[in-house]
């Protein structure tokens, strides 16, 4: 008996540990290889999906796609697009599939395709697809290999590959590193006149605050992508890490994306690179670090590689689909996700109670029925109990009771898993040694030198994984929401958990931390919703994309700390991707849209772009002050010119409500000037567009047959009528404009 050992290795800590695994013996694994008959077969069955095998390539065709196995390994990928194909795949690739064994020796293999293994598939992903299975050997190495691919009818854009690697010596061979997914692209194969590197990019993982994940490929581009495990940043932010596990590439008429879809967050990478040549080389980046003894065999998560037309909207939608049907499943919203937010960070680190209450007042002639406790009313990360010096005795109860008089609903700032030991700082708060450390040392994440590993803003971590952590978590919401009486929660600096090498867990391995991590969010998000069903739990990896891990765990996603308004729009568009396009995503505080430094280095939050987030589809927040507390905040202060302005654009939310929308992606991010999006609501369409400046013609997409008439609905302007499918409207504007085109009836 032998292990299929890349999910878990014996001799190793970096377990993939994901879903059950069954022990086999390798002669009845491999022996699913054996050839399936002569070159150029069709095969058919009920699938609707084709395949025709030969000795030089493998086609597999679906509705949508065409998908051809070279023998290196290589997967090129091409969307059908009426009788064409597109692709950006090289018109010749060279090398595919690479592994790299001890001592970081790369190897490459050449698959025996005449042997190939056809047979139909089903699992979560369909009830109808196709598998192609074909093997490989190494001989300079001493691996063999198999090669899975499977295609669902239900996803005909998508290829899942995974592989399984066996010591076929009589040594023990380590292995390094695997690639699968590789990509060679070239722009070119759409745009003659494009150098090869021209193409715009996503990446998901979670790498530096304020770091767009939205980039130009440029001819000397690199960047790791690592994903599932904390980063370390050079910042008194400590560490971040996580991410989406989607890398995307697209030109004007097709793109390409590659990642996995195990529904864990896996530690591995994506690195994308510009080749000598121009072309851009990306793959994922599967770390073995894996001895196998003679017979064992080494097993990947599933990765894919699917095609699109459009932008980084369409890959990561399929991917969070695909999610669902791994079982990670987006919760259903309730009304209150959408509701505008004022926060009460403006106030920043010392806000007393007066100050939040002093605010209420203001907030109603808004029209604002939420607000935000925010950060640093604790008296340290762990124990989560009242400052004495800001909040005495009782006075957040009572600050929460006098909200809920007035008609305002409160979240709770907080950060789960951190614990303070007593060692370090944040910004002008020195940890403590916090209760639940010192009462429960054991509960502790450590890391392999026995010392507390780290998460985000330097702080210790408590182990997920630990039962009675999941329990501490449990007892902790109960306390905020059954006995203070808040109304939800903001989860801030959320990235992902340190591996654990404490050895009093007892973990299978040093990555049951990581994998566990989402069910602590999952508690503290059931039980919210069980005590207060109109409950709003936002959680924010502040200045970078989301985590596998969690994602799902939350009723409102957030742009986590934009450095823009760009940023606002386009982690908007990402969302909408993910979550579903009428989620509810918070484009954080409106002031943040307008970014800019003082001479003492210190921020300052000066915008007012409302429309960046009104006419994506987000909902509205802000951190005024109000009233005048001086200099200390008059960068936020609401003085009466900004307060008409606040009041204007959140009186058109509140009447537009454009969140509760469906998304539509009809514009290509990069590649259609102006800048668009656009929202269908109760049988209209509603477009913003953003441009510096703009004077010319703009194209209002998705409409049905007939009139419509466009209004600018911000400024109260007639545009007249225009005629669908894709209605043309003569423009001029600054900054931005945003359009009510309804019907006209007959």
């Amino acid at each position: 008996m032998t292990k299929t050992g890349g999910f878990r290795n014996k001799s190793c800590g970096n377990a993939w540990v994901m879903r059950a695994i069954v022990l086999i013996t390798a002669t009845l694994f491999f022996a699913g290889c054996a050839k399936h008959g002569g070159a150029n077969q069709v095969v058919s069955t009920g699938s609707a999906i084709a395949v025709q095998t030969g000795a030089d390539a493998i086609d597999i065709s679906t509705r949508a796609a065409e998908f051809v196995l070279l023998p290196s390994g290589y997967l090129k990928s091409s969307l059908k697009d009426g009788g064409s194909l597109l692709t950006l795949d090289d018109a010749d690739p060279g090398t595919g599939q690479q592994f790299r064994t001890s001592g970081g020796n790369a190897a490459n293999v050449v698959f025996d395709l005449a042997g190939a293994e056809i047979s139909d598939v089903q699992g979560k992903l369909g009830t109808n697809g196709r598998q192609v299975k074909v093997s490989a050997k190494s001989p300079s190495s001493g691996l063999s290999e198999v090669l899975t691919i499977q295609v669902f009818d239900d996803f005909p854009a998508v290829a899942i590959l995974s592989a399984a690697f066996r010591n076929s010596g009589n040594r023990p061979i380590t292995l390094d590193s695997v690639s699968l997914a590789d990509r060679d692209l070239n722009a070119q194969r759409n745009d003659p006149k494009a150098e090869p590197y021209q193409m715009l990019s996503f990446h998901g993982a979670s790498i530096k605050w304020g770091k767009d994940e939205v980039l130009p490929i440029s001819k000397n581009f690199s960047q790791q992508n690592a994903f599932g495990t904390p980063v370390e940043t050079r910042d008194d932010l400590g560490r971040v890490g996580g991410g989406i596990p989607v890398v995307a590439f697209w030109t004007r008429n097709v793109g390409e994306a590659i990642g996995h879809v195990e529904p864990l967050p896996l530690e591995l990478s994506i690195p994308v690179e510009t080749q000598v040549d121009g072309h851009v080389h990306a793959a994922v980046r599967v770390p073995a670090k894996v001895t196998l003894a003679p017979g064992e065999i080494f097993s990947t998560p599933r990765t894919f590689v699917s095609v699109f037309a459009g932008d980084f909207y369409e890959p990561l939608s399929l991917w969070s689909k695909m999610i669902d049907r791994e079982g990670l499943s987006r919760p259903a919203n309730n009304p209150e996700n959408y509701a505008v937010s004022w926060c009460g960070w403006g106030y920043e680190s010392n806000v007393t109670p007066k100050q939040m209450i002093d605010t209420i007042p203001k907030l109603k002639e808004l029209g604002i029925h939420w607000a935000t406790l925010d950060d640093r009313w604790f008296n340290n990360y762990g124990d989560w109990q009242p400052r004495p010096d800001t909040f005495p005795d009782n006075s957040i109860q009572k600050m929460a009771k006098e909200f809920h008089r007035q008609g305002i609903k409160l979240q709770i700032w907080w950060l789960p898993l951190a614990a303070e030991n007593g060692q370090g700082r944040y910004e002008e708060h020195k940890y403590v040694l916090s209760n639940v450390a010192k009462e429960h040392p054991d509960w502790l994440i450590l890391d392999q030198q026995g010392k507390a590993a780290l998460m985000a803003r330097n702080l210790p971590a408590l182990c997920p994984a630990v039962p009675e952590v999941k329990d501490y978590y449990k007892r902790l919401t109960e306390r905020f929401i059954r006995d203070w009486d808040f109304d939800g929660h903001k989860l801030d600096n959320i990235y992902s958990t340190p591996r654990c090498y404490n050895p009093k867990h007892h973990h299978k391995s040093p990555m049951d931390s990581v994998y566990a991590m989402g069910d602590v969010y999952k508690t503290i998000f059931e039980t919210t919703r069980a005590l207060k069903p109109d409950s709003v739990t936002q959680s924010c990896p502040c200045g970078t994309p989301p985590s596998l891990a969690w994602f799902r765990y939350m009723d409102q996603a957030v742009t986590a700390d934009p450095v823009g308004s760009v940023q606002v729009r386009r982690r908007i568009k990402m969302y909408k991707a993910l979550l579903g396009p009428d989620s509810a995503v918070y484009g954080d505080h409106v002031e943040l849209t307008r970014m800019a430094t003082n001479p003492k280095g210190e921020e300052q939050d000066l915008g007012s772009d409302f429309a960046s987030t009104l006419g994506t589809g987000g909902v509205l927040g802000t951190k005024f002050t109000w009233p005048d507390y001086g200099p200390k905040f008059k960068n936020v202060a609401l003085t009466p010119l900004k307060e008409a302005h606040w009041k204007k654009w959140i009186t058109l939310y509140n009447e537009k409500m454009l969140s509760q929308g469906e998304f539509r992606n009809l514009y290509v991010y990069g590649y259609d000037d102006p800048e668009a999006y656009a929202i269908d609501k109760n049988g209209k369409m509603y477009y913003a567009f953003f441009a510096p400046k703009w004077n010319g013609d703009l194209d209002l997409r998705g409409l049905g047959p007939g009139q419509y008439k466009v209004v600018d609905y911000v400024n109260g302007k007639d545009y007249g009528t225009v005629v669908g499918p894709t209605g043309k409207l003569a423009a001029q504007f600054s900054e931005n404009l945003l359009l009510e085109v309804s019907p006209v009836a007959k």
